[in-house]
């Protein structure tokens, strides 16, 4: 019989071939990259509006690494198909880099690491990795024009209910357009207050959510998965509400200092928040569906 000490004294050699295999692929990647990544520190990363992009990719390496030894596990099935995706993956990322297009130089690395699987496991491992490929979505940057276009609805609409929420409590408050007026000051609705990016980093919270809780019930996952969009506007909604009456109650230093840092905190909490309590209603309302025809049977 083997011991509980002879088992982990097998660990490291059983791990062996994983490093082997895997820590040069790392080694590119990272000299690849590298350089994207301190260009996007020094730009769009240090601006609210993506600010959530580090945070992705530390949430989806964290995810490989997780997912490391079921990636390296399944039977090795290596495909051919691989070698035109890394190809294609390497012509986004030299195109991007050279004329500066964000939206190749920083896809292209879903692109390489899903070639990359390809070439070395096959179709298994690539599908034992969806999720953090997915996942790095979130951190592409899209084109200018793109989020303008929908931005604007989406500013227009968290100001129009955040107005009229306020309004409904008795506060002094109209608006124009974006521009909210309540007492004596005007507050405009910025992009990062309630624009596509705020909604495409709230969508990931709910996806990563998703991931962690990993329900049984499709019902509950899929449930959550199409209510997240409308939670999304929620949070938008308290979060330019909760800037609004700082604004009105503490004056405008206190609204557009270290208060509406604070604001974007309780934009992730708040969601965060509600994501949950909407998951529970749901597991609730699912077990009185499933109850139900045993309390109405006679």
């Amino acid at each position: 019989m083997n011991s509980t000490a002879d088992k982990a004294l097998m660990l490291p050699d059983q791990t062996r071939p994983a490093i082997a295999e895997w820590f040069p692929i790392l080694l590119g990647l990272i000299a690849l990259y590298v350089p994207t990544w301190i260009d996007l520190s020094r730009t769009i990363w240090a601006t609210e509006a993506q600010a959530h992009g580090p945070i992705i990719l530390s949430v989806a390496v964290w995810f490989f690494w997780k997912q490391g030894p079921t990636i390296h596990g399944v039977p090795a099935a290596p495909s051919k198909a691989g070698w035109p995706l890394f190809i294609l993956g390497l012509l986004l990322y030299a195109i991007g880099r050279s004329q500066d297009i964000l939206l190749f130089e920083v896809g292209s690395q879903i692109v390489v690491i899903a070639s990359l699987l390809l070439i070395l496991r096959g179709w298994s491992a690539l599908g034992a990795a969806w999720f953090p490929l997915f996942f790095m979505l979130f951190m592409i940057p899209l084109p200018g024009a793109f989020v303008d276009a929908l931005t604007l609805p989406m500013k227009m609409a968290v100001s129009y209910v955040a107005e009229n929420v306020l309004y409904w409590v008795g506060y002094p408050i109209s608006r124009t357009g974006v521009i909210l007026q309540i007492g004596q000051y005007k507050l405009l609705v910025a992009d990062a207050c309630a624009g596509l990016q705020t909604l495409f980093t709230l969508e990931a919270l709910g996806l990563l959510y998703l991931n962690i809780v990993r329900h049984d019930s499709l019902f509950r996952n899929v449930a959550l998965a199409i209510l997240i969009i409308p939670i999304s506007f929620t949070a938008n909604v308290i979060r330019v509400m909760v800037l609004t009456l700082i604004t009105y109650h503490f004056g405008d230093e206190a609204g557009q200092g270290f208060l509406h840092g604070f604001a974007g905190m309780v934009l992730f909490i708040t969601a965060l928040i509600i994501i949950m309590g909407v998951d529970s209603l749901l597991q609730l309302g699912e077990k009185r569906w499933r109850g139900s025809p045993v309390n109405g049977s006679v």
